[in-house]
């Protein structure tokens, strides 16, 4: 623990002020560091974080909290690298479906009974427990629903929004045209296209883990359909989600599945144009995929200055606060019930509706080997190279090799 004495200038000036208020309150305490790293590249992330921080740093004087920024990239390389230095900061914020691997590490503090996490929603508590152990605490998150063009809906004569897969296709279909794509999702070959097609194999039923199952089988074929069937662009294997929203709000996409963090940016840069969010159609049971974040705290480190801030972190007000300025959900059912009130945020509503369908990725340690293999699968199969029965079979051996 590192500890920041107060000068004898700064305790003669707290002297002095005292002095002319009228009285003399003079706390020479000395007052405690806490580091924590964070991996957001959004300036509004960042913006929000560094505002809460300097109301807590100001709401006592035991403590005071700096953030550091790590690339995302590096993330896992500097906590790796700070283990074996024993250099580590005395909170991380990171990543939810990575929990389980870090904490594999060895590197977290046991959090379980310091924190009631009963109001939470199971998928973010799920992703940092292993083994009944809370290895931490959920920040916010977030899940996937479907955006629609509400103008070309109507143009298409679309009445009622889709509930299951057919529906979907039938309704990208003629939303298609020489200009726009029907549907589109991130199917990139990494991390973030594993979250977009998630909510497709879990729908039939299948798990993470079951990819070479009649479930598995069935959702890589209905991917790969979209595709052949021309309601979908090939393009979406290399679209970021970001990718995907510009498309969206710039008419070449007449539906998307995206996330609510996209929602500040949609209102700023298209205001005028006309869109609603409804559940991801199904097959056997609506789904999603939770993101977001999770706090850890460091075992040896500050510990209790750590659990200090994440006490003040996780009030409604500072959790309203940041889930608000980032176009998050709260991971707290209370909160996330009475976050969104206002005739504005009808849309959030679905997101917080879409959470009671959503799951985590993992909790696993190899959960990044696991995703590998299905985002390898899917784009195969989006790229002819493999057919879906192939393309499930090789994944389903990489996974068993994985979890077995």
């Amino acid at each position: 623990m590192k500890l920041r004495k107060m000068t004898s200038v700064i305790m003669a000036a707290a002297m002095a002020a005292g002095l002319l208020a009228g009285s003399v309150t003079v706390n020479a305490a000395d007052t405690a560091d806490i580091t924590l790293w964070y991996y957001w590249e959004n300036e509004g992330h960042q913006k929000a974080l560094n505002e809460m921080i300097e109301k807590y740093n100001g709401s006592q004087a035991d403590y005071k909290l700096t953030a550091k920024y790590v690339p995302f990239a590096d993330f896992k390389k500097q906590l790796s690298i700070g283990a074996s230095a024993s250099e580590l900061p005395d909170l991380v914020l990171l990543d939810s479906p990575d929990h389980a691997s870090y904490a594999s590490m060895g590197i977290f503090a046991d959090v379980t009974g310091k924190f009631d996490v009963s109001d939470y929603y199971d998928g973010p508590v799920a992703s940092c427990t292993i083994d009944d152990v809370l290895y931490g605490v959920p920040f916010g998150c977030n899940c996937l629903s479907l955006y629609y063009n509400q103008d070309m809906f109507d143009a298409a004569g679309i009445t009622e929004v889709p509930q299951t897969w057919d529906e979907l296709k039938e309704a990208a279909q003629k939303l298609t045209t020489d200009k726009v794509s029907g549907l589109a999702f991130c199917s990139l070959q990494n991390e973030e296209g594993t979250f977009n097609f998630a909510p497709w194999l879990w729908s039939t039923g299948a798990s993470s883990y079951e990819i070479n199952s009649e479930g598995g089988i069935k959702a890589l074929t209905y991917v790969k359909s979209l595709v052949d069937d021309g309601v979908m662009s090939k393009e979406c294997i290399n679209w970021t989600q970001g990718d995907v929203m510009n498309q969206f709000i710039s008419g070449n996409v007449a539906m998307m599945v995206n996330g609510p963090w996209q929602i500040p940016t949609m209102k700023a840069e298209a205001p005028d144009l006309n869109w609603n969010v409804t559940l991801i159609p199904k097959d056997k049971e609506f789904s999603s995929a939770i993101g977001g974040e999770n706090y850890a705290v460091i075992a040896g480190g500050n510990e209790e200055g750590a659990l200090n801030y994440l006490e003040y972190a996780t009030q409604e007000e500072q959790v309203s606060f940041m889930m608000n300025s980032m176009g998050y959900i709260s991971a707290d059912k209370t909160i996330a019930e009475n976050q969104f009130s206002g005739e504005e945020d009808a849309v959030y509503k679905t997101f917080v509706e879409q959470m009671e369908y959503a799951k985590a990725r993992g909790p696993l340690a190899e959960w990044p080997e696991v995703s590998d293999a299905i985002s390898l699968a899917f784009n195969e199969v989006m790229t002819d190279s493999a057919t879906p029965e192939e393309a499930a079979e090789t994944a389903q051996a990489t996974i068993d090799s994985i979890v077995q």
